[in-house]
């Protein structure tokens, strides 16, 4: 055998052990994820609620207990997360909000949000129409992109 055909061999053997481990290391981080979902489940209530405000803050900036970031990994201190001030009952609290639902919370209105410890997993306006969010700006060329195409006929006029 050549050295070209050994070196093949032996990059493939490393790249089907690396396949196989990265397989066994998520079906055990979705078990993971499985438990922990099944857990906020257990423990969620609708409570009644007045968003003071919203941002993504740092874990360590945003005000929340100590018990919650001696809980969490070193890593995971410093980075971005949807927080919340919310108004719950005469008490205000920083909330963690869920990534897929934090566009939609709106701010200075008193909603029903499913609470899971200090995690909002799903919000409902109470009183008055939830505002539109607003889609963020085109940059220039983007804008002058899909002015050609309007001019051109390939894109419907709004």
């Amino acid at each position: 055998m050549s050295k070209i055909t050994i070196i093949l061999l032996v990059i493939l053997a490393i790249l089907i052990i690396a396949v196989v481990v990265l397989y066994f290391l998520g079906k055990k981080a979705q078990k993971r994820q499985n438990e922990q979902q099944e857990q906020i489940d257990a423990m969620k209530q609708t409570i009644s609620m007045l968003i003071i405000d919203k941002k993504r803050m740092k874990l360590k900036d945003a005000g929340l207990p100590q018990m919650v970031l001696d809980q969490t990994p070193k890593l995971l201190r410093g980075s971005k997360l949807p927080v919340v001030k919310a108004k719950v009952g005469p008490q205000i609290m920083t909330l963690i909000c869920e990534e897929s639902i934090f566009d939609s919370v709106p701010v200075k209105k008193e909603v029903k949000a499913v609470v899971s410890g200090i995690y909002i997993t799903g919000v409902k306006g109470l009183h008055g129409k939830t505002a539109v969010v607003e889609q963020k700006k085109k940059s220039k060329f983007k804008q002058l992109v899909e002015k050609a195409q309007e001019k051109a006929g390939a894109k419907p006029v709004k």
